[in-house]
């Protein structure tokens, strides 16, 4: 029976799916989603994020179902299987969504385009972020994702499907290699688990969004926490921008859930702009974005610092405390995520690649596009953004000044009295002994003097940053990815009152 492919990816859902009404109104439709073993065995993937796909992808099979289809799973490389499938019924078309992912998948894409010219097939890829394939620049980046951002969601569609017979069977993880423990505490995949999220935080949560987000204390239920399924798909992203703004708007003058509301959309679109830049430089993954930086830390690599962060002994205690969150939950506020990486950046002096490979895998929420392109930023080696380094002292006293989250999750810390909580290797040893928290044997001391290597970290980086063709390059890497505001209306000058003008670009 001849039919139209649908190769769900990182879009699993039903709603606002192009690809999937696009084929429909061709003929009968066959939906696929491939388990690739190369990008399971990949440094950036981890159990938790195949266990969240697992469970999205049975949420999606019962939905296809019950309209009278269903999900058919194949495992193998994503070329080997399409052709297995050709073999089997020749289908006119490939539809899928545009992917923005880790260097493999670019790779792989490249790789089904070629086979798709070879036997003549069209391969129909629809957009679901705000993201431009081959932008020459940024100019109109923010029209076309405001544009795209107002089209209606799409209502899932009526169709001949071809049902699946079989139940669903996936692997395991362990089978793919995947051998990390899953954070018991991690969110659990699926559309209804995200709608339920949206709805929690757009009609309650919302309101300490703005003030709360900060605070590794607050952010669990101040923050959106939908992250994850953006991801994987399970919402669309102009679906949520939608409905946030249908509340902001229905919501009162005064209500608190405004301002949240408002600050949330904006960093909706800031998400898409992060991951373009990645879709317009795949080897953000790798490279530095501004190439002058190079060699900059490659050399000095330290396995025992690297070691220590990862176990979460640097001898920082929010620095610690936030891995040990990570390692039961798989999720962390974005302050606490960007603390981290100046901490393993500068007096660590760690380069961002490794470091970031780690998150990766720790971050259930991971999108390459995002990952990367903060990973540079908070690193340094964009070579356009502000110098970002956050000093773990000051971070745990300006949002843990109680040191209730330090404490929750460094048990051995609950014994050391308030002044000495967050600099405890200044404790008296006498006072460590009574504590029975003795530095460097119960709890581990801090890796280097922060305030000197913070201090020799950044006048390495100023050195490179002062250099004549460093700064030359700038310019280039502004026109590339540098964001544009919107033209906004301004009060009558020499240009008549009404005229867009163009505003400054913002780094």
């Amino acid at each position: 029976m001849s039919y139209h492919l649908v190769w769900f990816k990182r879009d699993l859902r039903v709603h606002d799916h192009a690809p999937l009404l696009h084929a429909s109104r061709n003929g009968p439709v066959l939906c696929v989603f491939i388990i690739e073993p190369s990008l399971w065995a990949a440094a950036d993937a981890a159990t938790q994020h195949y266990l969240f796909l697992r469970e999205s992808l049975f949420d999606l099979d019962a939905v296809l179902r019950k309209r009278g289809g269903g999900l058919r799973i194949e495992v193998g490389e994503a070329v080997d299987v399409l052709e297995r499938l050709w073999q089997e019924s020749a289908f006119p078309a490939l539809y899928s969504h545009q992917e923005t992912g880790n260097w493999l998948s670019f790779q792989r894409d490249l790789a089904v385009q070629r086979w798709c010219r070879a036997r003549n097939l069209k391969w129909h890829e629809f957009a679901q972020f705000g993201v431009v394939r081959r932008l020459k620049n940024r100019d109109l980046w923010k029209v076309h994702w405001e544009a795209l951002m107002a089209e209606p969601c799409l209502d899932p569609p009526s169709c001949d499907w071809i049902a699946a017979s079989e139940p669903l069977i996936l692997p395991e993880p362990q089978s793919l290699g995947l051998i990390q423990p899953d954070p018991p505490l991690r969110q659990k995949g699926g559309r209804r688990q995200g709608i339920d999220t949206l709805r929690d935080f757009l009609f309650d949560r919302s309101g300490s969004y703005r003030g709360g987000i900060s605070s590794p204390l607050s952010a669990p239920t101040a923050c959106s926490r939908l992250s994850a399924y953006l991801a994987f798909g399970c919402l669309s992203l102009r679906e949520v921008v939608q409905a946030t703004r249908r509340q902001l708007y229905a919501l009162p003058r005064g209500d608190a859930r405004r301002a949240g509301l408002t600050a949330f959309v904006s960093r909706l679109y800031w998400h898409c702009h992060f991951m373009q830049k990645l879709e317009s430089e795949p080897e953000l993954e790798f490279a530095n974005q501004h190439r002058g930086y190079d060699g900059l830390r490659e050399a000095d690599w330290t396995p025992a610092h690297f070691q220590a962060l990862t176990a979460g002994r640097t001898g920082w205690p929010l620095v610690d405390a936030c891995v040990a969150m990570l390692n039961q939950t798989g999720w962390l506020n974005f302050r606490m995520r960007a603390m981290l990486v100046s901490v393993a950046s500068y007096p660590l002096w760690l380069h961002w690649q490794p470091v970031g490979t780690w998150l990766a895998q720790q971050f259930l929420d991971y999108e390459p596009g995002i990952h990367w392109s903060q990973m540079q930023m908070q690193a340094g080696t964009t070579g356009i953004n502000t110098t970002r380094v956050y000093n773990p002292i000051k971070q745990a006293r300006d949002h843990d000044p109680q040191g209730h989250f330090v404490r929750h999750w460094l048990p051995a810390l609950r014994r050391v009295p308030p002044e000495w909580l967050f600099e405890p290797w200044r404790m008296p040893l006498k006072l460590q002994q009574q504590c029975g928290v003795v530095v460097d044997v119960d709890i581990a001391a801090p890796l280097v003097d922060l305030e000197w290597a913070t201090r020799q970290a950044k006048a390495r980086l100023y050195q490179v940053r002062g250099r004549a063709e460093v700064k030359a390059a700038k310019a280039a890497i502004v026109e590339k990815h540098g964001s544009r505001k919107l033209p906004t209306r301004r009060r009558k000058t020499k240009v008549e009152a009404g005229d867009w003008v163009q505003t400054q670009l913002e780094f």
